[in-house]
């Protein structure tokens, strides 16, 4: 675990821009409009050889707590009070607002360290700015452009008595602990908007770490929070959780915000290696569901798809055999893909969801032993020879798999050109039946001998 360090300021002072250039990538999204981030964001971050893990958090905002800018508030509370120590961003052109003065008047009354940083320093107009920044309390602030990576050695002064005290810490509390050689799981949860996904995550960490409410479209980044499992079975299991934006209809997406959040959350699905695809009970299968499992397949990605309010889901046992029923008809190019009820406000059926994750993940990492393959390649032609367009057999010699994650097999032969689909479709299939591949996408890419004599002129 490595020390925290949290960056608190009012919407709009350059938080997210300074978080993205610490962990030294576009993670946290950007935008003029104020109040963009919502959710706490955390990454790995290293300033000048000090390793440390950074916090963006929402802006600051003196609202009741029931409303989202008070919901948001609670998340920035929560984590100034586990970091190390906090920075307080200022826009210094701005000069000191009286929400500059709520919030430093906070963040007094508690016990974290605070660094005073006055962001947008560089130029003249930040002169006056950067001299209202003393009567906040916190000495003399330290003149920063997160745009362009002034004053990054004084940061590094500032935090580093707090960050290097805190690793010494953790070196010693750590030598008894044993080493953990098992991949976490990373396991991004997608779905349309008000799919109840923000909720699920905080009843699976058992705390309420994402905002949640009515309102749709809540999350715009995707969110990462490493967690551990303790399976029914006694396992320790290490999970990466990633909670990410609602993804409407293409076409209803206008707001340059939201196309970002999707854009984000497209992204996270590239980096998961296992997805779920979370469902609203009590609204059925949906067109826009389909896209996205056919999005994250078309990716490679694992997918397991789950059944979500099913605690206020009518007629249930109806309703689950008219997804399982729309689904293997929707997604036919992969059978199999587990199909789940859970509760995000209840917290049925999580444990479940959980193991079906990791056990989707072990099938799409597997590989198969070469002499299992070719066993089973021998058989599967045998049991349906390929066809023979005019007269000219297709020729299938034999078959290799070439990756995982996902699982590729290339198949040698010649003609291949001419192989049908439906001939493809059947060795996959067979592929996934006979080789537990079920509910995993799989890659079949056909690669034909070359003729010695093709090049040559009679």
């Amino acid at each position: 675990m490595l020390p925290v360090v949290a960056i608190v300021g009012r919407p709009n002072v350059g938080k997210s821009t300074l978080f993205n250039r610490l962990v030294g990538k576009r993670i946290a999204l950007v935008d003029d409009q104020p109040g963009v981030t919502r959710d706490r964001r955390e990454g790995d971050a290293e300033l000048l050889g000090l390793k440390f893990r950074i916090v963006d958090t929402a802006g600051f905002e003196e609202d009741d707590p029931q409303t989202l800018p008070g919901r948001m508030r609670a998340q920035t509370e929560m984590a100034v009070r586990g970091a190390s120590v906090a920075l307080l961003m200022i826009d210094a052109r701005a000069g000191v607002t009286p929400l500059d003065e709520h919030i430093a008047r906070w963040l007094r009354a508690g016990d974290t360290p605070v660094v005073l940083m006055a962001n947008k320093a560089e130029g003249s107009a930040a002169d006056a700015g950067l001299m209202e920044a003393y009567a906040l309390g916190f000495g003399e602030p330290i003149a920063f452009s997160a745009e362009h990576g002034l004053g990054l050695a004084d940061l590094f002064e500032a935090i580093r008595p707090h960050v290097e005290r805190d690793e010494d810490e953790e070196e010693e509390a750590g030598d008894d602990e044993e080493a953990d050689d098992n991949a976490p799981l990373q396991l991004a949860i997608v779905g349309r908007p008000n799919a109840g996904k923000s909720t699920l995550i905080n009843r699976i960490l058992g705390e309420d770490r994402l905002i949640t409410g009515p309102e749709a479209g809540i999350t715009r980044d995707s969110i990462a929070v490493d967690w551990t499992w303790h399976a029914p079975d006694g396992r320790v299991r290490p999970v990466r959780l990633i909670d990410t934006a609602g993804m409407r209809k293409r076409a209803k997406v206008q707001d340059k915000l939201e196309k970002l959040s999707v854009s984000d959350a497209l992204r996270a699905v590239d980096f998961a290696e296992v997805v779920v695809l979370l469902l609203d009970a009590t609204k059925g299968l949906e067109a826009q569901d389909l896209r996205i499992a056919d999005k994250v397949l078309s990716e490679g990605r694992a997918l397991v798809i789950a059944l979500n309010k099913w605690d206020v889901a009518e007629n249930g046992s109806s309703l689950y055999q008219g997804v399982r029923k729309a689904l293997d008809e929707g997604l036919a190019q992969v059978r199999g893909v587990p199909l789940l009820t859970v509760s995000g406000a209840t917290g049925k059926g999580l444990d479940d969801l959980l193991g079906a994750a990791f056990d989707t993940r072990s099938r799409w990492s597997q590989r198969v032993p070469t002499s299992l393959l070719n066993r089973w390649f021998d058989s599967a032609l045998e049991a349906n020879p390929p066809p023979a367009p005019g007269g000219r057999r297709i020729k299938l010699r034999y078959i290799t798999q070439a990756r995982i994650r996902p699982p590729t097999f290339v198949l040698f032969g010649t003609r291949l050109d001419e192989l049908p689909e439906s001939y493809r479709r059947y060795l996959v299939n067979g592929i996934r039946r006979e080789l537990d591949f079920s509910g995993v996408p799989i890659r079949l890419n056909l690669r034909s001998a070359r003729n010695p004599f093709d090049n040559k002129k009679n």
